[in-house]
């Protein structure tokens, strides 16, 4: 890609925007980090330290005064503020890349891609975990038939945290859009979608279980989809002994896969794509998964499967070909509506105590 580098806006510079969007922008060929948008001193001075090019901002509304300056926002800042700046950004002109989850409902969440479509705008959700290493290679197995018709996945996204952390994502009150359904819960569905379809009914079992705990803490989805796939999802940051990441089962062969992607530890740790000569995304051997039949893959049965590597600068990559129209939305928002939908349905199964039917 060539041409005068894309500007980018950055809203919130707390995990979300310091950790993942900063440099996944930053070594995007085609996007600048222009502007970091934070009322935090300490954060403020940490984004100038980090980039030292960088424009700094307290509040949003400085970017929307000189919106003829910048080409794209990124919405990093907690779930409650996500509709206010995407519609905000947008009204301005300005094509939007919002965090997930998009919003709190599926229906705002199609308002937004409404409000996208009528504006002429990109309107993409930053579902990063489409690009994870274990993510990456279970397509692709599906997509050679090494599985054959798959009939049940089950994945985990679980941690040992049994002491909380405090700040919004733990709040009880319902306008923070806290609690592990919609953080981690928001991966695990996107991706059951998008590997097996819609859905058909969701059963969902949602508790709060460490002391002092007022929002879902450990919680378990259950989907039926049209295709006939049944997804067991599970989220919980209370689990003593993690299970596997995947656990996919089909009619030839099944494919089990422990560990997360290291892209979010690396860039925890600072480290950046591009900027080493390892390979980004790349795990050890010994953490590939197993695929195979008849056998425990923990008494050795299966045939180790090599792990593609995780891949987090395509997602921006992807954006930035979409605003130069040279390819597709990565993520839409109506992509992001429908695992809404499915979010509300599991809050309400687990409330009702109910198979609620979409």
């Amino acid at each position: 890609m060539t041409g005068t580098p894309l500007r980018v806006g950055l809203v919130g510079y707390g995990l979300a925007g310091s950790v993942f969007h900063a440099p996944l922008i930053a070594a995007t060929q085609g996007l600048t980090l222009d502007t970091v948008v934070t009322s935090n001193p300490e954060r403020q001075a940490q984004a100038r330290a980090e980039y030292p090019d960088v424009r700094v901002a307290a509040s949003a509304d400085e970017l929307w005064a000189r919106a003829d300056e910048l080409d794209l926002i990124v919405v990093a800042s907690p779930n409650k503020t996500h509709v206010p700046l995407a519609t905000a950004a947008l009204e301005t002109g300005l094509p939007v890349v919002v965090d997930k989850p998009v919003a709190g409902t599926a229906a705002q969440a199609r308002a937004l891609a409404e409000l996208a479509e009528k504006r002429g705008l990109l309107l993409s959700v930053f579902q990063n975990r489409r690009w994870d290493n274990d993510f990456l290679t279970l397509r692709r197995l599906i997509a050679d038939g090494e599985l054959g018709e798959v009939y049940r996945f089950e994945s985990r996204f679980e941690r040992w945290r049994p002491q909380l952390k405090g700040g919004w994502r733990e709040s009880g009150d319902p306008a923070e859009i806290g609690g592990l359904l919609y953080d981690l819960g928001s991966h695990v569905v996107d991706q059951a979608l998008v590997l097996f379809g819609p859905v058909t009914s969701v059963y969902a079992e949602a508790d709060a279980r460490r002391e002092g705990a007022r929002t879902d803490d450990d919680t378990f989805i259950a989907l039926t989809h049209e295709s006939g796939v049944r997804s067991h999802l599970y989220v919980s940051a209370t689990t003593a002994q993690l299970g596997p990441r995947f656990r996919v089962l089909g009619s030839k062969a099944g494919y089990v896969k422990h560990g997360l992607d290291p892209q979010e530890a690396a860039l925890r740790d600072g480290s950046r794509p591009g900027a080493s000569g390892a390979e980004w995304g790349a795990e050890p051997e010994e953490l590939w998964g197993r695929l195979g039949a008849g056998e425990s893959p923990v008494t050795g049965g299966g045939s180790p499967v090599p792990t593609l590597p995780g891949d987090y600068p395509a997602y921006y990559a992807a954006v930035a070909r979409a605003l130069h129209a040279d390819g597709p939305n990565p993520v839409t928002a109506q992509e992001a509506a429908a695992a809404l939908d499915v979010l509300e349905a599991a809050r309400r199964s687990a409330a009702e105590k109910v198979t609620v039917t979409l």
